[in-house]
């Protein structure tokens, strides 16, 4: 497969239709092959993956209106996107994310309630990037994560990690974004930096239609999976709420990128179901019609007919329904158990190695409270 397959800006890779029916046409063949040589065991995965983050993202937006939680980004209906990405990477790639992969970033060996810490305001992060192989959620600095990503993928390649056709070697980066990052100059930067350097990175746009509360269409007349093109970066459109589109567009743009080829994009057209974080009220900016169509084209709903229609019965597909309410279940307990972290986690990885200005603040407050408790300050 190759992005030549899927020039045209104007085609959408779409390898299930809204009703979980297997399409396969000429432009799409190439991907449609690759789709039917799935293993059941990885349509499987995926299909759980999906339905355990839908469980847990909706749990932590209970969370979140219970007062538990500072705030809650949801993900409801982009998980198709999501999933099928990160099950196309490797070992040694590095995740980017923004701060809606909950599917994403639970896949990569993050555990949901080191999210849940982190969006309670108890850690600075929860989790080493190295070792996972993905990096915080908490960029809310609206599309920072590309340069982020650009950098690390130019390492990999400094590195010798790019282009050695050695499958256990050969790494890429990827970095997850929205609609409204595009408008960023952080964004465009990134495009140009990549191309220069060939930078083994592949750009994930999730297009949810509305960024915060503004439309694509204000924020670009022109197709946003056109733009990359103008960089001299191949890219793809695809249906978001298709998992098999979302895993073979990422298989072909992972392999691009590790192949030494440089910078790859996607484009998911998808939608948020829900609101862009728990502060918002979408209905103050969007239609019910238009959610009740997307709706419609619900990914996980659309995943489960097109397995059953390869025999996986509803008692299977139950059983991950079962393990969704297992996990909110602990979530729930977890989260309310929680108690107030030391304060010297403030001071914890703010450098890699020992810093002697860090130790120097902590130092510091450790005087100033003994002080307190002294009674000096009575």
């Amino acid at each position: 497969m190759s992005f030549r397959a899927a020039a045209p800006a104007t085609t959408t890779i779409r390898l299930l239709d809204t009703e979980g029916r297997f399409v396969e046409t000429d432009e799409n063949a190439e991907f449609a092959a690759a789709a039917r040589a799935i293993p059941d065991e990885t349509l499987l995965a995926m299909h759980r993956r999906m339905v355990l983050t839908r469980r847990f993202d909706h749990a932590g937006h209970n969370l979140q209106r219970t007062g538990q939680l500072g705030l809650w980004v949801p993900s409801h209906g982009q998980e198709a996107a999501q999933t099928g990405s990160v099950f196309a990477l490797r070992a040694q790639d590095h995740v980017f994310p923004s701060y809606r992969e909950h599917a994403v970033t639970m896949h990569r060996g993050v555990e949901p309630m080191e999210i849940i810490a982190m969006y309670r305001g108890q850690t600075h992060g929860g989790w080493d990037p190295d070792e996972r192989g993905n990096t915080h959620i908490s960029t809310l600095v609206i599309g920072s994560q590309t340069l982020h990503a650009t950098g690390y993928a130019l390492g990999q390649k400094l590195d010798g990690d790019v282009g050695t056709g050695d499958p256990d070697r050969d790494a890429c980066s990827i970095v997850y974004f929205g609609d409204g990052a595009t408008s960023q100059g952080d964004v465009n930067e990134a495009y140009v930096f990549s191309a220069s350097t060939k930078a083994p990175v592949v750009f994930f746009l999730q297009n949810n239609h509305w960024a915060i509360s503004v439309p694509v269409a204000v924020q670009s007349p022109t197709p946003l999976v056109d733009r990359p093109r103008g960089f001299g970066i191949p890219s793809v459109l695809i249906d978001g709420n298709d998992v098999l589109a979302s895993y073979t567009a990422s298989v072909v743009a992972t392999d691009h990128a590790r192949s030494g080829k440089g910078p790859a994009f996607i484009e998911a057209d998808t939608y948020r179901i829900g609101a862009h974080t728990s502060s918002d009220d979408p209905s103050r900016y969007r239609g019910d019609d238009e959610l009740d169509e997307w709706v419609r084209r619900d990914p996980i709903t659309r995943s489960a007919a097109y397995l059953r229609s390869k025999g996986v019965t509803d008692e299977q597909l139950a059983a991950f329904d079962e393990e969704g309410e297992d996990i909110a279940a602990d979530v729930r307990r977890r989260t309310v158990a929680l108690t107030a972290p030391s304060v010297d986690v403030m001071f914890d990885n703010v450098y890699r190695e020992p810093h002697p200005l860090i130790a120097e603040q902590k130092a510091w407050l450790e005087r100033y409270e003994a002080g307190y408790e002294g009674g000096a300050h009575a």
